[in-house]
């Protein structure tokens, strides 16, 4: 069966540009017969918050949208990711990284991509005494060698709904961070342990997470995972053509429920209000 998930982190309020997203998830699958499930990304500790999280079930809900039982909340299941991060080291595809963003962004010549600094490889080139020696005190986060992860793997590629057959090029993103200094885990990582557990076939997000895909194709491979379909959807944006953001304090879901603005104008604003009708 056909399963979608959105995954918010609640690190604030939900605005229109979540409402689309979410929208948009939970309209695939149901149209087709599938099941929506709502995933609670709060590895973030440092900006997660409970009352988010509390404000992300209410907002939902007043759009009409239901979910399965129970939500995955990423802090809890901890170990799941720890598992897979073990499993690359013991493979040798994964080194610890004790540079902080001032070092990588002061790194001479490092390139750049369209998300900052590409990391330059410091730390790969450390001898093995010198990252154990490190290792036991210094705070350090997790890399994937993309260089020797994409030789292991060879060539591969995913489908996307509107792009179609796309080659996987995730040494395009440099050796990203698998598991951070603060968290253990990293979004790349926990996203595709999350998704095989959760059986996720359809994963329906925004255009803005596209490169990442790359880098998902990559580590399903490499953990043995199936690989879903991929539907990366437009994003909103604002009156200048910036996509909405919490940091730009776009309209909130709250702010415009407490305005007086109805879930059914919301929904047709977003374009849903015929595909969403009737449906409880």
């Amino acid at each position: 069966m056909l399963v979608t998930r959105f995954a918010p982190s609640p690190t604030g309020r939900l605005h229109l540009g979540h409402a689309f997203s979410a929208l948009t998830a939970y309209e695939f699958a149901k149209t087709r017969g599938g099941r929506f499930l709502l995933r609670i990304e709060d590895i973030d500790v440092g900006r997660c918050r409970p009352e988010f999280v509390t404000a992300i079930f209410e907002d939902l809900a007043w759009l009409g949208i239901e979910w399965e039982a129970p939500v995955r909340m990423q802090s809890q299941h901890m170990g799941d990711y720890a598992a897979a991060l073990d499993r690359l080291r013991e493979a040798g595809l994964a080194y610890p990284c004790f540079c902080t963003r001032a070092d990588i962004a002061a790194a001479a010549g490092a390139p750049h991509g369209d998300g900052g600094p590409i990391y330059p490889g410091t730390c790969k080139t450390l001898s093995f005494d010198a990252r154990t020696a490190r290792l036991g005190t210094e705070s350090h986060a997790w890399r994937l060698d993309a260089q020797k992860s994409c030789k292991t793997t060879g060539a591969l590629d995913w489908h996307d709904a509107a792009k179609g057959a796309i080659a996987a090029d995730p040494a395009g993103l440099g050796d990203v961070v698998i598991a951070r200094k603060d968290a253990g885990t990293s979004y790349h990582l926990a996203v595709v342990v999350d998704d095989a557990l959760q059986g996720v076939t359809d994963v329906v997000r925004g255009e803005d997470l596209f490169a990442a895909t790359h880098v998902h194709r990559l580590l399903q491979t490499l953990l043995g995972l199936p690989t879903p379909r991929y539907h990366h959807h437009a994003l909103l944006t604002d009156a200048g053509g910036r996509r909405l953001a919490k940091r730009d304090n776009a309209a909130t879901i709250a702010a415009l429920r407490a305005s007086g603005t109805t879930a059914a104008e919301v929904q047709a604003r977003l374009g849903f209000a015929e595909k969403l009708t009737g449906r409880g």
